[in-house]
């Protein structure tokens, strides 16, 4: 990690910083001509309660069966559950987003395991990357629940009626994730997990620690023991602000919905009732699909739409730019941006509240200066009331192709919330893809901004 504020040096964790306010709503009221019901693409499956179960559990079962092992492949799905009960066994591999489209958890039950275990055969699930879990409640079919994940691997706005076991069933390794905005009923069990952050969520307990386990609001942790065992437990999170999420009203219209920011943050968002914040509806965002080029990504933000990625791998031959206040930037499924040329993919200006959230930043062959840029190099503007932030988004250099960046991550605007980060300059991958001289970076982040926070943050390799 490398970065400087001004007046003040930090290092790895920063927790003294001016009070933010409820961030207002978002952009697009100047976006015309997109819809509340829109078309969200072949990789996008939408269930509702009168589908039959055995219909539901044969996409589920064909989307994982393409998924299981193909980590460096470029299929991408979403799997939306609109509010009701399910009866389903989803296994979630690679590229893989399952998510409830009910405005709280609850709103979606599925009377069974939202599961990722060691799928190729080896035990070991240090490389379960890139899938996520979100909004929607579970009813587990043995009374817990199997998320053994690595980095990428976000489980968010979830309520587990029972336990959750964060390790393979073979009891292999497992290397870092993520949990936020959730409820446990039952016991978290670690057991093998090297390391894990968990932020604002409530376990009925937790158990197991190997390297670095870090809490904050969570209702439940450990008390604070590190480095034996290695528990760092903070009573709540300084400041925190919950993912844009989609959602659908009894009308069948899409909305997105903006949880208010929080100060001093513990437990559950919507623990004692529907998350605060304010909602968009789905005619102020365009929605893109792969086949649309920079230009038109451009003149949609430019008009003051909003921005929602589908699945799949975009090729970007121009810098994107997030010029407008309030504007969100979703994804779904992990759409994958891919600069061409050595563009840098995605610039923001030093405005108020944008939020990004869900994208894979992948390098390409020819190196970039950067992959994401937030705000203005010596910018001073405070967005201490409503700041940028950018959650479960991912960095690449190598692995998929031999990816060249400088930097991954750059931010320059104060007050900016780095939220669930994972920046990975490749280790290993497709053959061609990963070398020294091959896939080439300097940092995973750079901070010049002042009073920026991190939670969940993890940088390997640069």
């Amino acid at each position: 990690m490398y970065g400087t504020a001004r007046g003040t040096q930090y290092g790895y964790s920063l927790w003294e910083f001016q009070v933010y306010s409820p961030a207002s709503g978002g952009g697009g009221t100047g976006c015309t001509g997109q819809s509340n019901t829109p078309n969200f693409g072949p990789n996008v499956y939408v269930f509702d309660p009168s589908m039959s179960s055995s219909s539901i559990q044969t996409t589920l079962n064909n989307v994982f069966n393409t998924q299981k092992l193909n980590q460096f492949g470029t299929q991408r799905y979403a799997l939306l559950f609109k509010p009701g009960t399910y009866s389903a066994e989803a296994n979630i591999g690679y590229y893989t987003s399952i998510q409830g489209l009910g405005q709280n958890p609850d709103d979606v039950t599925i009377n069974g395991d939202v599961t990722v275990d060691s799928f190729d055969g080896t035990g070991n699930a240090t490389q379960n990357f890139w899938r996520s879990a979100e909004n929607l409640a579970i009813n587990p079919s043995a009374g817990n629940d199997r998320w053994a994940v690595a980095q990428a691997g976000p489980f968010r706005r979830v309520d587990v009626h029972g336990g959750l076991e964060l390790y393979p069933a073979s009891y292999g390794y497992a290397s870092g994730g993520y949990i936020a905005d959730t409820k446990v009923s039952g016991q978290v069990s670690s057991v093998s997990q090297q390391q894990w952050y968990s932020a604002d969520s409530n376990f009925g307990s937790w158990s197991g620690s190997v390297w670095n386990m870090v809490f904050s609001g969570v209702t439940g942790a450990p008390a604070q023991s590190f480095p034996s065992p290695p528990m760092t437990t903070l009573a709540t999170t300084p400041v925190a602000r919950d993912v844009p999420y989609l959602y659908v009203d009894s009308a069948g219209n899409y909305h997105v919905f903006l949880p208010s920011l929080r100060t001093s943050a513990s437990g559950a968002s919507w623990a004692s009732g529907s998350t605060p914040g304010t909602s968009l509806p789905m005619s102020q965002f365009f929605v893109a699909t792969p086949s649309n080029t920079a230009a038109q990504i451009n003149a949609a933000l430019a008009q003051g739409c909003n921005l929602f990625f589908t699945p799949g791998v975009y090729n970007i031959n121009q810098t994107i730019n997030v010029t407008n206040p309030n504007t969100v930037v979703l994804g779904v499924g992990f759409p994958t941006l891919i600069p061409q040329g050595g563009v840098n993919t995605m610039q923001v200006a030093d405005v108020d509240g944008v939020r990004i959230d869900g994208l894979l930043f992948d390098a390409g062959t020819t190196n970039s200066s950067a992959l994401l840029t937030v705000g203005t190099q010596g910018s001073t503007a405070s967005h201490a009331g409503n700041p940028i932030s950018v959650q479960d988004t991912f960095f690449r250099i190598g692995g998929d192709i031999p990816g060249k960046a400088t930097n991954s991550l750059v931010v320059n605007a104060d007050n900016t919330l780095a939220d669930d980060i994972w920046a990975w300059r490749a280790d290993h991958g497709n053959s061609g893809t990963v070398g020294w001289t091959v896939n080439t970076a300097a940092h995973g982040l750079v901070v010049n901004g002042a009073n920026v926070l991190a939670t969940g943050l993890f940088v390997e390799h640069y």
